[in-house]
């Protein structure tokens, strides 16, 4: 038996990076899972799960289109009855300068990375509140509450209004015996940190992810599992106690004072 056991778990952004990370621990953990995303890649994915014993469906969902959330939502009942854990993974992350950034870019991010948690989150929450359980696992980072580079304007703004989101959201359904928590990671090596470190040398996006890596106390990027593993404790059981958090998950990136004070 898992500590996910008999747990039924809508995942978005599921196809790849932290997504599909979060899923294999999910697997490994004894969930069932519904894998949400665009992606074709989702549907590889869960037959990959199948395989290894783990119920799990692909549905196909863009969290920009509220019909298209819905469309999963219902699938994952219909299919499993219950939804006991939501994680709002989906996210995106585009570099620009404020003034150079267009309107689009802007609601690009807000579309998907605080339209897409709400909702997700508003379409799932009655199936918690008639069960009188769940777990929503919110996927924000330390960009934008804790620490911030140039370029990161659209997405700061939009992570940051999730550990709002979450807090808000956790009192609002305590009385339901649902918790509310966010995970905010440092660098994750996934496509998304890929693409950024592309858009920022595009002749050698190797270097950036190298300097990067240097920065961190750990001197490596998280591995998207190691973002799982704690997506899992804060799904099962196990953290009943915990809500209206946001865990930093970094590596001790968020921990140095400056970059030139003391031995």
């Amino acid at each position: 038996m898992g500590k996910l056991s008999g747990k039924v778990a809508f995942i978005t952004g599921a196809s790849k990076g932290i997504g599909e990370g979060i899923a294999r621990i999910y697997a490994k953990h004894g969930a069932k899972l519904v894998l949400a995303a665009r992606s074709n890649a989702t549907e590889e994915l869960a037959q990959e799960l199948c395989e290894q014993g783990c119920k799990t469906i692909a549905v196909s969902v863009d969290v920009t289109n509220i019909g298209s959330i819905q469309a999963g939502v219902d699938k994952a009942i219909e299919t499993f009855g219950k939804i006991d854990v939501l994680v709002n993974n989906a996210g995106v992350c585009k570099l620009g300068g404020f003034l150079e950034s267009s309107d689009e870019d802007r609601d690009f991010h807000i579309d998907v990375n605080i339209k897409g948690v709400w909702n997700t989150t508003k379409l799932i929450v009655p199936y918690m509140i008639k069960q009188s359980y769940g777990k929503i696992i919110i996927m924000s980072s330390v960009t934008g509450d804790m620490v911030a580079d140039p370029g990161e304007v659209a997405y700061a703004t939009t992570k940051a209004a999730l550990v709002g989101f979450t807090k808000a959201m956790a009192r609002e359904v305590a009385d339901y015996n649902i918790t509310v928590n966010a995970i905010c990671p440092g660098y994750v090596l996934t496509p998304l940190v890929k693409g950024m470190a592309l858009q920022s040398n595009p002749g050698n996006p190797q270097s950036v992810i190298d300097g990067i890596a240097s920065a961190i106390p750990m001197k490596r990027l998280a591995d998207p599992i190691e973002v799982g593993e704690l997506a899992a404790f804060l799904g099962c059981d196990e953290s009943s106690y915990l809500t209206g958090t946001q865990i930093v998950i970094d590596g001790g990136s968020t921990l140095p004072e400056t970059s030139t004070m003391g031995v």
